[in-house]
């Protein structure tokens, strides 16, 4: 996987690694670190693409974020991306999540789905919502779930 910083500097060691060293760096810095985890999409023609982010937030003085863009040609359902793009959250969250409680870092996973009955998106939220917390995740949905609908919608190319 190819992980970026949103400056654009890619990030050349495992995203594991990575996420430890700026968890050591903040921690080192003083700063009480929180993560939120989450992915949009957008269907351009017959491509899809994905953006995974990790956002640090360091309480009272800003964040940064770790990128990830995916394209694939497969069809979706509304109801079907909205879960592929849960799914790849919960991924990274999984693979990071003795990270964040090595460290004592709070971690919420963000799904970019509408809890408004009147959005299409809404057909996922009861799914999306059970995988994230059957997982044992701390879940965010619009409009509090600003990883995916906004640091993630930012990264969709």
């Amino acid at each position: 996987m190819n992980w970026r910083k949103f400056n654009g500097d890619r990030i050349d060691l495992p995203i594991k690694t990575a996420v430890k060293q700026a968890i050591k760096r903040e921690t080192a810095a003083g700063n009480k670190l929180k993560v939120c985890i989450g992915t949009d999409s957008q269907v351009k023609g017959v491509e899809t693409e994905f953006a995974t982010v990790i956002v640090f937030l360091r309480e009272g003085r800003g964040g940064f974020m770790f990128i990830h863009n995916e394209k694939t040609f497969q069809q979706f359902s509304i109801k079907e991306r909205m879960l592929v793009e849960v799914s790849k959250s919960v991924e990274i969250a999984y693979d990071l999540c003795d990270l964040f409680t090595q460290y004592d870092v709070d971690m919420e996973v963000h799904a970019d789905i509408n809890t408004n009955p009147g959005f299409k998106s809404n057909e996922a939220l009861r799914e999306a919502m059970g995988y994230i917390l059957g997982m044992g995740f701390a879940f965010k949905a619009k409009p509090e779930a600003f990883a995916s609908s906004c640091c993630a919608d930012k990264a969709v190319n």
